[in-house]
């Protein structure tokens, strides 16, 4: 990957609905060359998908809940995997190294629903305690950002 296609992708996440022409202007291409680039990025994984962001409060689910889950088994089989993909509140699962076994991002409309779902999350075969963190404000989520991975090529 080269600065032009760390600069698209600065562009695609900045604003996903700009055209060829406007992304490949923007760093010095034809819309057809930065087409090109845009697909190969797709081919690689590097862009997984295009999607619109949300505004989670906007939709009535103002409670952000963060889950540490502690278990007596691996939590990344197909069972446990199931189990949580059916909570639609579990917006994320991460399998993590530290006091847990997992980490979950949990989003709900009222403190009562995020004691529901905990209550769902315990019942997950496996699943030995909880301990959650809610989120009072978030002052700032960002999305990857391209130029990291210069950066830190750079540091070494």
């Amino acid at each position: 990957m080269d600065d032009i296609d760390r600069g698209l992708l600065a562009l695609l996440l900045a604003d996903a609905t700009q055209s060829y022409a406007a992304l490949g202007k923007a760093v010095g291409l034809s819309a057809g060359a930065a087409h090109e680039r845009v697909r190969k990025l797709r081919e690689r994984g590097v862009i997984r998908r295009t999607t619109i962001e949300v505004d989670p409060a906007a939709l009535g689910l103002g409670v952000l809940a963060h889950v540490l889950v502690d278990s007596n088994a691996w939590m990344g089989d197909p069972p446990t995997k199931e189990a949580l993909l059916a909570l639609p509140a579990v917006e994320e699962a991460h399998i993590v190294a530290g006091p847990a076994s997992l980490l979950l991002k949990v989003r709900t409309a009222r403190t009562e629903e995020l004691q529901s779902v905990l209550r769902q999350i315990h019942a997950v075969e496996g699943v030995t305690s909880t301990s959650t963190v809610v989120v009072l404000e978030t002052f700032f989520d960002r999305p990857p950002n391209p130029a990291a991975s210069t950066l830190a090529a750079e540091a070494d």
